[in-house]
Parts: C-alpha cells; structure tokens; sequence
C-alpha cells in the first residue's frame, strides 16, 4: 500500500495541534486523527475554563472584602450558572483558533473517528487506513480515579464534567491537594461552597517549594477552606442524598467522615495509550505514558509522541513546546540531525491566590548537585505596588551559585506566573542574576525580581569584612583631604 501522508498525528489536543499546524505550513501533507472534539484538555475541561471560573470566583471574593480599601456593599449574591456561562463563553470565543475549519485552511486533513495502529506503519480509523512516513501520537491524558469503595456508585466529578455543572453544591468534598485541587477548591468556595481538601501528604502541592506552598495553604485556610492533610479518601456512601465521605491515613482505618453534595476528584492523571494498539505497532510504553527518547522518538523510529500521553510535565505549554520538536524530527529524518528538547528550564505555575510559580531547580534539588548554592529571598511586603495593593502576602525566592548563575526561582504572591517571565528568559539565555537588576518600572510587582537579584552583592558583601574595612579607610582618606 502506498505510503499517503508525510505525517499523520494522532489527537488534537495541544501538542497535536502544533505539530499539525507546524507541519502543514512547512507544506508537508498531514492528516489530523481526533476522537472527538480538537483543542483537547485545554481548551474545554482545563486551562480555560478554569482559570474563567478562577477570575469570577477572585472578582466574587474582591467585592466582599472591598472593606479593605473602605469600599462596603452588601454580601455579593452569585448567580453560579451565570459564572459557568461566563466560563462557557470563553471557551467558545476561543474554539475557533482550534477550529477543523482553521486546520483545514492550512491544509491539514482533519478526520474524527476512534482508530488503533495495525502495524508499525498504518494507523486505521473507523475502517480508513492511514499510511504514513511518520506519525505523532498526541492523546493526553484522563483523569486519574481513586480505588475508593462506594465512590463509583455515589458520583463523583472530574476536570471533565465539573464546568458543565449549572448548580452550585453547597459543600465539596475535593480529593488531592496539587495545583487543579487547590484552584477549584477555592474557586468553589468563593462562590459559595463550603470546600474540604482532602491532602495524602504533608504539604499541599508537594512538587512546590515547601516554603511558598505554606503561603497558599495558609490563604486558603484563612478564607475558611478546611485542609485535611495526610488522609485519604476510604470509603463513600450516600445516605438520604447527602455523600458521606470517610477519610483517614493512609494505612489505616476511617478517622472521620465528612458530609458533603458533591465530590470532586482531582488525584492525578492517566495516560490515553490503552485503545491505541501500540503493540502492533512496535512501541513501548507503560502506566506512565508511551516510552520516548530525548528526541521524542519511540521505539519505533517512524513514530514519535509528545504532550501529557508520554508523562512528564503535564502542562499545556509543555505540550506545545514538545510538539515543535516532534514535528521537525519527524518531518526531517533523516535529512537533518534531530533536535533534543531541552527542558532545562521549564516553568509551570497555580492560579490559586497567591499565586504560585516556578522554574528550575528547588534549593534541595541545587544543594545535592552544587556546593556553593545561595538562596536569595525578597518578601512582597517590600514591594510598594504590593503594599498599594493590600496584597503583600509571598515573597521571591531565587536559587543561584556563587557567581550569580539562576538555577531555580520560586514566586508565590500576586502576578506570580506573570512576574516570572523575565527569569525564565533570564535562564534561557544564560544570564546571572544581575541581569534582573536593570532598571524597573516604579511601582510595580516586577521589582520584586530586581530588589532580589540586588541580594547576591549585599550577601557578599556582609561576609567580607575586609571590604568594609577597605571603604571605610577610603571614605576616611577622602575626607581627610578637605580638612
């Protein structure tokens, strides 16, 4: 059968969109495979419409504490089907960015269908075969479901099902404490719901600094959230239409139970690779996603996969920036030498408030590779736009060497995932730490960066006595010669 595609990419969600998009405009001929609805997880269970539900939920939170800046009114009244037709307008205002008529535009050629691969080299859908020089694998992921007793009988909600609710619960149980927990969580509660956030760890969002993870638990404790930490959901039954929801250590027995309308499960993801037939077609993978080198080159070298399907980081952007990769690699084998993805500085942030974000090493990561790391912290509340704004709650934390080389930064506090922009080209481009020191704007949040890279040449100079020494014998020295 002869080969008709130069590629052809399977899924449409971020990562397979790029790659799509890449390739037809380097006027490659591409086919498109997507189950059911392009732009993915994103677009229309993630991203988007939560940090829509996260704005109405901050400007909902804003009006009730405008006391703060001697503005009163009465307790806002939510209208919560009005705040997901918010959400829902988003999401159809940005829909045709991800559109099959855009794709198609480009020349792409889009087809919908369920399909598995029934050799190394022909992906067949809904009876159609699709040969091809090479193929991307782009599924994402689902989420992840607790083998929790009672939980599948009861009703639970997901990422998936939880923005088409047009009621409000008034209470919400939310099992797992990372980034989509904690943003809902408090959403939710924002607008109305009582929240209880069910933690298997110590610390809530434990891939975070612990330090800046502790500022948003302390936020989210004061707003009246109830944070239960090491405790897992057991067992899950309803009684009279209330869900009662048991939840104790890890190994051991039930310790408390918790009586809620609704229970939102956000405990991790999983990997879409099982309907895929990746065994006929020569590529590995496992419980974590489909098995790629630096190259993102399977065990199949005609096929390569990127996005959430192949773990990892699992965030859109990254899904965008591997799919660059994936689509030149597979597109250019073999003419030109493959690119590795460079993921030496990759950042992420939570939308919580504070926000959380990061990029690089954390101090624990930097102090087991290098032996002259410094920590450089600069609070918020020496931030005069921060203090305007009533919001000097977090601070910046830089992680650098001796030579002021950034291996790591952490903001928690408010615009931290836009504050931390200019750190990551910083890093990019190899700049020290200095570099943040140029001139900023006064007064905006941004200073935080340069009043923290100021922190290195203070330090330095705190532990050098024979300079003080030094300067204080010049300055003695000048004077002496106007006297």
């Amino acid at each position: 059968m002869a080969v008709e595609y130069d590629l052809v990419v399977i899924g449409g969600g971020s990562g397979g969109l790029v790659v799509a998009s890449l390739a037809a405009q380097l006027q490659a001929k591409v086919a498109l495979v997507e189950k059911e609805k392009l732009g993915g997880d994103c677009l229309w269970y993630g991203c988007v419409p939560s940090k829509s539900l996260i704005h109405a939920a901050r400007v909902a939170y804003d009006v009730k504490h405008g006391s703060r800046f001697g503005i009163y009114t009465q307790p806002p009244e939510i209208n919560f089907s009005e705040a997901i037709g918010h959400v829902q307008s988003v999401i159809a205002a940005i829909q045709p960015h991800d559109s099959p008529e855009r794709f198609r535009g480009l020349g792409v050629d889009v087809i919908f269908g369920s399909g598995e691969f029934s050799d190394r080299r022909t992906f067949t859908v809904d009876g159609r075969q699709l040969r091809a020089r090479a193929f991307v694998v782009s599924t994402g992921s689902r989420p992840g479901i607790p083998p929790v007793e009672g939980l599948q009988e009861a009703g639970f909600l997901t990422n998936e099902k939880v923005f088409s609710l047009t009621e409000r619960p008034d209470s919400l149980a939310v099992i797992g404490a990372g980034p989509i927990g904690c943003e809902l969580g408090q959403a939710f509660h924002r607008l109305g719901a009582a929240v209880h956030i069910i933690a298997s760890r110590a610390q809530i969002m434990p891939k975070e600094d612990s330090e800046a993870a502790a500022v948003v638990e302390q936020q989210l404790l004061s707003e009246g959230i109830k944070i239960y930490k090491q405790q897992r959901a057991k067992r899950v039954e309803v009684i009279e239409g209330k869900k009662h929801l048991w939840i104790g250590p890890s190994d051991g027995e039930p310790t408390e139970k918790l009586v809620v309308d609704d229970i939102l499960v956000s405990s991790g993801r999983v990997p879409n690779v099982e309907s895929l037939n990746l065994e006929a077609a020569g590529v590995k993978y496992d419980q974590q996603g489909i098995k790629v080198n630096g190259k993102l080159q399977t065990s199949n070298p005609r096929i390569y996969a990127c996005g959430d399907v192949i773990g990892g980081y699992q965030f859109t952007h990254v899904a965008g920036f591997e799919g660059y990769y994936a689509a030149i690699n597979s597109l250019m084998l073999p003419v030109f030498p493959l690119k590795s993805v460079d993921y030496s500085v990759i950042p992420w942030a939570t939308f919580t408030e504070p926000e959380l974000a990061r990029a690089g090493m954390s101090e624990k990561q930097a102090r087991q590779r290098y032996d002259d790391v410094r920590v450089l912290k600069q609070p918020f509340a020496g931030v005069d736009r921060a203090q305007a704004e009533a919001a000097t709650e977090g601070f910046a934390k830089f992680i650098v060497r001796n030579d002021g080389t950034i291996l790591g930064a952490h903001i928690v506090g408010p615009s931290a995932g836009e504050l931390i922009h200019e750190v990551i080209l910083a890093m990019r481009n190899k700049l020290k730490i200095s570099a943040l020191g140029s001139i900023h704007i006064y007064p905006t949040l941004s200073e935080v960066n340069s009043k923290a890279s100021l922190l290195l040449t203070k330090q330095k100079f705190a532990e050098s006595p024979w300079q003080k020494d030094l300067l204080a014998k010049f300055f003695q020295f000048r004077r002496s010669l106007f006297n």
